[in-house]
């Protein structure tokens, strides 16, 4: 452990991006107190409800380049800290780099090419290699229960980590680093302090990961609903996550340890957090039977909504100023993002890590 130019810090928000940054920082040396509004224990903001996908080239399509660069970065980081949480706590975190299959039904097979043009176009042709064209020989040898579809994308470089695995190791981490854990402590951040219901706290520096908690401090952040269901089966067995692409949405079928499924595809300019409607239950189960029948049996054991943090132009914000730094706005890529602003986080507590002045 790293114990140069030691820091307190204060981390206010204890979602993914809170607890990545608590333990890279702690592992650096760095005294971290992490603020949660809600229990440690059982996380409910949007890193929960995800299904935990690290997919730079199947967001590509919908999302601009930044997203991209960003993404690709952090696979770069993934399986080495990935490896150091499993060794440091001895717990599993489910990380799986075995890529991801895109796919569409006969009547849909231009969905396929477009993806494939709008991808190609966007990388350029030196990068084209990171997309590969499936007959159905070849989509078989990868995933035999897809037998049914002639034609495929096969995206190598992706990966995906088991949110529920890797949260809890990363607070095992933490309370083996002695970071300070405040839980149901909703905390307001200023430049070097922080204010909860009960006490204000002095700190070098203050990091705001608070997600829609931060609404009133982050220009035009707003909260997207997503919605996401767990499916249990031990009749379809699938490798790696599956896509399948439709005029409307794009399912995703993330398969999971014990025979579950997370599949989802819904994204609604909406702030409701009631449970999953109707049509988006109907929508999701459809789509996944038509992927294979022998859904058909799959039972529903979980059903999860929550609103994802987004600005106004879908991108992240890393800003702040001396003594308080602000990360949020991750949308429905936390997985893909966080360890690449976790980087960008680190760079800057150099800049913005100095106490406020105290005037006398």
């Amino acid at each position: 452990m790293n114990t140069e130019s030691q820091q307190n810090i204060a981390i206010a928000g204890a979602g993914l991006m809170g607890r990545l940054l608590a333990w890279r920082l702690s592992e650096k040396g760095h005294q971290i107190t992490l603020f949660e509004s809600d229990s440690l224990d059982k996380p409910v903001g949007a890193c929960h409800t995800a299904a935990g996908m690290i997919s730079p080239l199947s967001e590509l399509f919908h999302c601009p380049l930044p997203i991209y660069q960003l993404g690709m970065q952090s696979l770069q980081y993934w399986p080495q800290w990935a490896k150091q949480l499993e060794l440091q706590t001895g717990m599993p975190v489910g990380y799986r780099r075995s890529g991801s299959i895109l796919i569409a039904h006969p009547q849909d097979r231009n969905e396929l090419l477009q993806f494939q043009q709008e991808l190609n176009a966007k990388l350029g042709i030196e990068n084209s290699h990171q997309l590969q064209w499936l007959d159905n020989n070849a989509l078989r040898e990868l995933e035999p229960e897809l037998d049914r579809f002639d034609q495929g994308l096969f995206l190598a470089t992706e990966a995906d980590i088991d949110n529920r695995k890797l949260l809890p190791a990363l607070l095992k981490a933490l309370e083996l680093n002695k970071v300070q854990l405040r839980e149901h402590s909703p905390a307001e951040c200023f430049p070097g302090k922080v204010h909860t219901e009960n006490s204000t706290q002095d700190f070098d520096l203050v990091i705001d990961t608070r997600g829609l908690g931060a609404k009133k401090e982050v220009d035009g952040l707003r909260g997207v609903r997503g919605e996401v269901m767990v499916v249990e089966t031990p009749e379809v067995q699938l490798n790696r996550p599956v896509r399948l692409l439709h005029p409307r949405y794009q399912l995703y079928a993330v398969p999971r340890a014990n025979n579950q499924i997370v599949i989802g595809a819904t994204e609604i300019e909406s702030e409701d957090m009631s449970p999953i409607s109707l049509r988006s239950t109907m929508e999701l189960s459809s789509a996944l039977y038509s992927i294979h029948p022998a859904f058909a049996e799959a039972r529903v054991i979980e059903t999860r909504v929550n609103c994802r943090p987004a600005t106004m132009d879908n991108l992240p914000v890393v800003d702040g100023e001396p003594g308080l730094l602000r990360i949020n706005g991750l949308f429905r890529h936390g997985y893909l993002l966080a360890p690449a602003l976790a980087l960008q986080a680190e760079s800057e507590i150099s800049r913005v890590n100095q106490p406020t002045e105290q005037v006398t």
